[in-house]
């Protein structure tokens, strides 16, 4: 879904476009510009502070500067305003997962792609990474697709789509909107 890998079969559509008919360069900037990634093991660079890692996307490209008074504001709205200039390592689970969220949603993306956002948080932690997804949605109105094992943070408004040993499997709440 990512435009990482091309489906073996079936089609995956983003903003109307299939995946498997644009070029590699175009499916790049799509994931560079379109997708955001939170990662279940946040994938931060140990020798870079908060910000910093908020900014890495943007820096093989020369933009850094150019978004890091807005990195700065979104670490302050998911609570880290006063962690900008620390390492992951002085970062709490819950914390460094904040952080890669600021670092998906920097680009102000249609899709964000979450995969087990709280696998490796405590209870309390990772209801507060669903309500900041679940706000973020709202404030930008980005889709947000996440994989959970975790049914605690599913609520009724959820679309929740069920797979079963790699297959579709089940399916409630609003249909899914296609573009």
């Amino acid at each position: 879904m990512g435009a990482l890998d091309l489906p073996t079969s079936g089609e995956i559509y983003l903003q109307g476009r299939a995946m498997s008919q644009l070029p590699q360069s175009e499916r790049d900037r799509l994931r560079r510009e379109e997708i955001g990634f939170i990662f279940q093991s946040f994938n931060l660079l140990k020798n870079l502070t908060a910000l910093d890692n908020v900014l890495i996307p943007f820096m093989p490209v020369g933009q850094a500067g150019k978004f890091r008074d807005e990195a700065k504001a979104l670490l302050q709205r998911v609570g880290l305003g006063d962690r900008l200039d620390h390492k992951p390592s002085q970062l709490s689970g819950g914390e460094q997962q904040r952080v890669a969220i600021a670092r998906a949603v920097l680009k102000n993306p249609s899709l964000i792609l979450a995969d087990e956002p709280t696998g490796e948080l405590d209870t309390k932690s990772g209801q507060q990474i669903f309500e900041l997804l679940r706000d973020l949605q709202q404030e930008r109105g980005a889709t947000i697709i996440t994989v959970t094992h975790d049914h605690r943070y599913i609520r009724d408004e959820d679309t929740v789509m069920e797979i079963l040993d790699g297959k579709f499997a089940s399916q409630r709440g609003r249909e899914p909107q296609t573009t």
